[in-house]
């Protein structure tokens, strides 16, 4: 594991320099499964009253809840954090909106916590957002009310934010690592990391038929995590094993915090009707240039996931960070090329691979510096064929099975060439 200490030394260096207290972050561990869905507040109906002036959303609850509402630019977003709530809305509910609401969406972020994003026609601000009792045979009511504003009086608002106390929800969800206590101590067995793509508000594609990818992937992603943990060599941590949203650079620091040896993220792709019928498995590592058109498009939706779940996303500032970060970026991504070709030759003997399966862009998930890791997308749920074998346990298996035998193969060469010469 030389390879891995020299590369943990850059970081190291990286972190101290612009994460003070970096160095003393404990390691991670798989994220709590919360229990079963307890006496959660139920939201039964949406509706959007108003104009492009003034806008109000209203909510049904079954019971009072406590609010946090904040904004969010580029793109113009209102958030609402509230408590963990069951949904019970129409399938189409926030596809259409009003007035200052181009969309919105809703779901959970985190256990406990559930979060709605109002996607802005432009600039506003929430001039009230509050609980009403219940009252003359109506149930409790979650209320937003937005009002039109111009950008200079908008940034004077998120100025006034920043500069207060800072709210709660405009950085990413309280991290999934930390809720889960002490860390286990290290068993000294390689880790791989599962990423199920999206969750929680983030439902990823969905098919025509309805089945969406978070619940396409996450099925895919607990049955590999059994699959490779029968012989007891390996290690497996996920960043999800249940429907919640977990921020892009969570995923990441989960791999990091626990000396993943390999990071492997699973999503199914779509495509919009007009971009005609493709279909076929294909396996994606990191490119500062996309490989092709597609690889272009789809790394520009994947990394739009943070936007979806409304938060605030923060760019690495320096040059210099940048610089250390890509010399330990080079040998990982020569790791990640030969874990992707190897992958490729075992799932080719159980599934349909794209006609280009080989392929490269800038997902920000994959840029851990000193994880190989890549980004599997299984099939396109916009193909009836693809979506026909994704909803299937029988091709799952099988899969799954050229998946962890790939895992197994590239580990086991990676022990063995770390192992010290007698």
């Amino acid at each position: 594991m030389a390879n891995r200490a020299n590369l943990g030394i850059v970081w190291l260096c990286v972190m101290a320099i612009f994460v003070p207290g970096a160095a003393s972050l404990a390691a991670g561990s798989e994220p709590v499964r919360p229990e079963v869905a307890g006496d959660f507040p139920v939201a039964s109906e949406a509706r959007l009253a108003g104009d492009v002036k003034q806008t109000r959303f209203i909510l049904d609850l079954d019971k009072k809840i406590d609010i946090h509402a904040f904004l969010l630019a580029d793109p113009y977003r209102a958030v609402i954090d509230i408590p963990q709530v069951s949904f019970r809305l129409a399938p189409d509910a926030g596809g259409a909106g009003r007035g200052l609401i181009k969309a919105f969406r809703y779901g959970l972020v985190m256990p406990g916590g559930s979060r709605i994003v109002f996607d802005l026609a432009g600039p506003a601000k929430i001039e009230k957002a509050y609980v009403l009792d219940a009252a003359n045979g109506q149930p409790p009511r979650l209320v937003v009310e937005l009002e039109a504003v111009d950008r200079a009086a908008f940034n004077r608002l998120l100025a006034a934010s920043s500069s207060s106390e800072q709210p709660k929800g405009t950085d990413s969800p309280t991290p999934v690592a930390d809720a889960t206590g002490p860390a286990a101590p290290p068993d000294g067995r390689p880790v791989v990391v599962i990423d199920p793509g999206h969750g929680g508000i983030d439902n990823g594609t969905q098919a025509s038929t309805g089945e969406t990818e978070k619940d396409l992937v996450l099925a895919f992603a607990v049955a590999l995590r059994d699959r490779i943990e029968q012989d007891g060599k390996y290690r497996v941590v996920m960043t999800r094993t249940d429907d919640t949203f977990i921020p892009l650079a969570e995923r990441v620091r989960v791999a990091r915090n626990n000396g993943a040896a390999l990071f492997v993220s699973i999503h199914a792709d779509a495509l919009p009707r007009r971009e005609g019928d493709a279909r076929g498995a294909t396996i994606y590592t990191l490119s500062d240039k996309a490989s092709d058109a597609e690889a272009e498009r789809l790394a520009e939706a994947e990394n739009k996931a943070d936007a979806i779940g409304g938060v605030n996303l923060t760019e690495e500032p320096t040059d210099v960070a940048d610089i250390l970060i890509d010399l330990a970026q080079r040998e990982t991504r020569t790791f990640s090329n030969r874990f992707a070709r190897l992958l490729m030759s075992e799932m080719k003997n159980s599934a349909r691979m794209h006609k280009h399966p080989l392929k490269s862009a800038g997902f920000k998930v994959l840029k851990a510096p000193d994880v190989p890791s890549v980004l599997v997308e299984l099939g396109y749920v916009s193909n009836k064929a693809d979506l026909h074998q994704l909803t299937s346990e029988s091709w799952r298996s099988k899969t799954v099975r050229s998946v962890a035998k790939a895992v197994e193969a590239f580990l086991a060469k990676r022990v063995v060439s770390a192992a010290p010469a007698d």
